[in-house]
């Protein structure tokens, strides 16, 4: 059993990552360099997304019961656990079209938001502060120093690209699309390679 679970902590943050990549780059209209991963859940195509934060969330939610099994770690296990249902509620509440997506949505940000968005944005927050947590949480009680020290420049790196997303967030740079891709990207294969690492 502790080996499915864990398997499903490999697989839901790699399936999250190449589904958002690849839908990415072939989406009609859509910018990844500029806009954020959680705009690919709007629009014609917009279930491809939604259902790729569902399920891979719900596969992450799961990994956690496996890490606990692993390695005991209440912090950990509980930070992965947040990971994956904020990102089932980022699907289930997806964010305003908004910054010219989808194709003839205004350029510009929305002085006001529908309350769908904001559950979006709250849930948003837990996403990407469960991985610095539960990445200082597996620094500290692993034994295999390399993934000890793996999960420490793991936390310092996503808190860093955390608050740089948040900037650029807030200024609509033209590379928010670019830096929120390294922030998931470097917190979710921590994540896969912690599970592939206890597997073996």
């Amino acid at each position: 059993m502790m080996t499915a679970l864990l398997g499903a902590g490999v697989a839901g943050p790699v399936l999250f990552v190449v589904v958002f990549l690849v839908d990415g780059l072939t989406r009609p209209g859509y910018r990844p360099v500029r806009q954020p991963v959680s705009a690919l859940a709007l629009g014609a195509r917009g279930w491809v997304q939604a259902a790729n934060f569902i399920t891979c969330g719900l596969l992450i939610a799961v990994a956690a019961i496996g890490l606990y099994q692993a390695v005991g770690s209440p912090w950990l296990t509980a930070a992965v656990a947040v990971l994956g249902l904020a990102l089932v509620a980022s699907g289930l509440f997806p964010m305003d079209p908004m910054r010219g997506y989808p194709p003839g949505t205004p350029d510009t940000t929305p002085s006001t938001y529908s309350r769908r968005h904001q559950l979006h944005d709250w849930a948003g927050v837990p996403v990407f502060a469960a991985v610095p947590v539960g990445a200082v949480a597996a620094a500290v009680v692993l034994d295999h120093a390399l993934m000890v020290v793996y999960s420490a420049v793991t936390a310092l790196v996503t808190v860093a690209l955390f608050v740089w997303f948040g900037h650029a967030w807030e200024a609509d740079h033209r590379r928010t699309g670019l830096i929120q891709r390294a922030l998931i990207i470097a917190g979710w294969s921590w994540l896969a390679v912690l599970c592939w690492s206890l597997l073996r």
